[in-house]
């Protein structure tokens, strides 16, 4: 039998690996650090976050949320050891970064029928040159000669953007004094996911307790806030104007600079978190987000930023409760490199042009480290298919795992950006969403309409993983 050769131990070459692997297919994964390290890792550890510790919402009213379930249901290695490694939340699901790395290496390292090894890859594999398919996962952080050859391969279709990650603080130097603990709404989320195998969604309940350190801000301290933060001095990109941000990670001088008030209807939105001294909601809160199991580490949330390291200092401290923080980590800047995936690849990962040639993660042209792994699903189940002469798979359209990879590869192609899975890249509804008859208090016709998506999504998800052939017996499916 052939193997699959996966270039970049990421999410999605980890995720890819697995589902190979445990469908009785040989992988040969590598991963270049650490003997060609990253400007943002910090470990050679496979799967290390270097962004958020955040997976996002993990509840069936978004969409990410029921990738995530269709992802468990699948057998997905990165949500099994998010779901191991989780920290309080609300809502969402974020994990340990160091656990979650941890638990991921040891998972592929010890796989029987994986190999990793530690080297730089500097161009694409030509045909017939390795023993099987090749997916291509190297991430937003593509080595400079591996990347050039990638825009060979495409033309010019291969584009690049600036991606920026949030400063993470010591929880002893933040002043508890000033900040509270509170989930916005008060929702906050104990997590008891059913099997991947079991016909019912993942479910939570609420627990009682706030999952973020929230900084309350006057309307003065935001207005002084607001002023440092403008005319503090940027590290890389001066020109706001001409920078291709993602516009789901923009970092927090960028969106300064689109207006006074962008940050108070963005990531320092206060509604629903009233400050429980005072029972009034602030003028604008910045919360801050466990980031270890310990509990000693919190990131901002939505603070992506690529000021200079002593102008974070400086005006970071300017938030309520950080005037003394100390800093584990600064934020950074970095350069993702994607390719324009509707010119590019099918729904099943592969490029048009190439039908052994998968591409997968970030460099494919989705956006999150769950959409992510999640294309390295997918690419995995189908090089593994085409590995053992069986057909290849296209996940139904009207799941989220079907529907992101049918944006990928049919959207359009000349303004294309990378993007998260949402509800409005799924196919509508045939008709109106079934009532439920819970009279007035009962749920919004966009809340049943999310939850109709939902439900027809997983149903969906099962009746074609019912058809999918069934990993091979004692591979760690």
């Amino acid at each position: 039998m052939q193997t699959v050769t996966i270039i970049g131990g990421g999410l999605a070459g980890c995720e890819a690996a697995w589902q190979a692997a445990s469908r009785g297919v040989s992988v040969r994964l590598h991963e270049m650090r650490p003997v060609r390290p990253t400007l943002v890792h910090q470990s050679d550890q496979l799967a290390e976050l270097v962004c958020s510790n955040s997976f996002r919402g993990d509840k069936l009213d978004n969409a990410v949320g029921v990738l995530k379930e269709e992802m468990r249901r699948l057998g997905s290695l990165i949500i099994r050891c998010a779901d191991q490694t989780r920290v309080p939340a609300g809502a969402a699901l974020a994990v340990d970064r160091a656990r979650f790395a941890a638990a991921v290496t040891a998972a592929i390292t010890t796989h029987p029928l994986i190999d990793v090894v530690r080297e730089e890859v500097s161009g694409i594999p030509a045909p017939g040159t390795t023993a099987g398919p090749v997916i291509l996962a190297t991430g937003p952080l593509t080595s400079d000669t591996l990347s050039e050859d990638i825009a060979r391969f495409v033309g010019a279709d291969h584009l690049s953007f600036y991606d920026a990650i949030s400063p993470i603080v010591l929880a002893d130097s933040i002043d508890r004094s000033i900040v509270f603990r509170a989930s916005r709404w008060g929702r906050s989320l104990r997590a008891e996911h059913t099997e991947p195998e079991a016909a019912g969604p993942a479910c939570g309940v609420d627990d009682g307790e706030g999952d973020y350190l929230n900084c309350p801000m006057d309307e003065d301290e935001y207005r002084a806030f607001y002023e440092a933060l403008i005319s503090a001095e940027s590290a890389t990109v001066h020109d706001f104007d001409a920078a291709q941000f993602f516009e789901g990670c923009l970092p927090i001088e960028v969106m300064a600079h689109r207006g006074r008030e962008t940050l108070r209807f963005g990531p320092m939105k206060p509604v629903g978190l009233p400050d429980p001294r005072t029972g009034r909601i602030p003028f604008a809160v910045v919360q801050l987000r466990q980031d270890t199991l310990a509990g000693d580490h919190f990131s901002l949330v939505g603070f992506q930023t690529q000021l200079k390291w002593g102008e974070q200092a400086r005006v970071l401290r300017m938030i309520p409760g950080l005037r003394d923080a100390e800093f584990v980590r600064f934020g950074m800047v970095h350069r993702n490199t994607y390719i324009n995936g509707p010119t590019i690849l099918l729904p099943t990962w592969q490029t048009r042009t190439r039908p052994d040639l998968f591409f997968a993660g970030q460099v494919s042209g989705v956006e999150g480290y769950v959409e992510s792994a999640a294309s390295g699903l997918l690419a995995g189940i189908n090089a593994a298919h085409q590995a053992r002469g069986l057909p290849l798979q296209e996940a139904p359209r009207e799941s989220a795992l079907g529907a992101l990879a049918y944006y990928v590869s049919h959207a359009e192609a000349k303004h294309y950006q990378p993007s998260n899975i949402t509800f409005g890249i799924m196919p509508p509804l045939a008709g109106p969403p079934p009532r439920h008859g819970r009279g007035r208090q009962g749920p919004s016709k966009k809340e049943q309409r999310k939850e109709a998506l939902a439900q027809r999504a997983l149903a969906a998800l099962e009746a074609w993983r019912a058809d999918l052939p069934v990993a091979a017996p004692g591979t760690g499916a």
